[in-house]
This record gives structure tokens, C-alpha cells and sequence, in this order.
């Protein structure tokens, strides 16, 4: 294989965590209105605990693209989007 496919292997598994990034903080800026930190922060927070659940989820299944981990993944950022908007908080 190589360098090449290599790369495009890499970014065809961490894809889906790369797209919920973008997509969440925008949702809950949408849904929660506007927050105190920075739009890129918040990016970089749901593509690292994206790639997180989905090495997890290779990990523990074997192999790559389990519904299950998707289903995980779109948990997680929910959640990670609820916390840093500080959900919980009544304005």
C-alpha cells in the first residue's frame, strides 16, 4: 500500500468524527444559541473525542464502520456539545 492510499484509508476512518465536528457546534448554536467559547475550540473538542470513540470502537469490534460505533459517536458529540454549552445551566 501506498503512502497515498495510506492517507486516504486514514482520512475515509476518521471522516465521519471530521464531519460531526463541524456539523455539532453549528446544531448547537443553532438549538442552545449563542455560547462563551470560540466556534474552533469547540471543533477541535468534538474531532478529538470523535477519533477517540472511533479507535474505541475499531478496538473493540475488530473492524471499522460498526453501526454501533456510530451510534456511540453521535452520542458522544451530543453530549460534548450539551456540556460545553453548559446545558444544564437555567438562563
Amino acid at each position: 500500500m501506498s503512502l497515498g492510499l495510506l492517507g486516504l484509508h486514514l482520512l475515509g476512518f476518521v471522516l465521519p468524527a471530521l464531519a460531526m465536528a463541524v456539523l455539532m457546534p453549528l446544531a448547537g448554536r443553532w438549538v442552545m444559541g449563542a455560547n462563551a467559547k470560540p466556534m474552533r475550540h469547540r471543533m477541535w473538542v468534538h474531532a478529538l473525542s470523535g477519533v477517540c470513540v472511533l479507535l474505541l470502537g475499531l478496538w473493540l469490534h475488530g473492524q471499522d464502520g460498526k453501526m454501533s460505533t456510530y451510534m456511540v459517536l453521535v452520542l458522544v458529540a451530543a453530549t460534548v456539545e450539551w456540556l460545553m454549552q453548559r446545558a444544564w445551566i437555567t438562563r
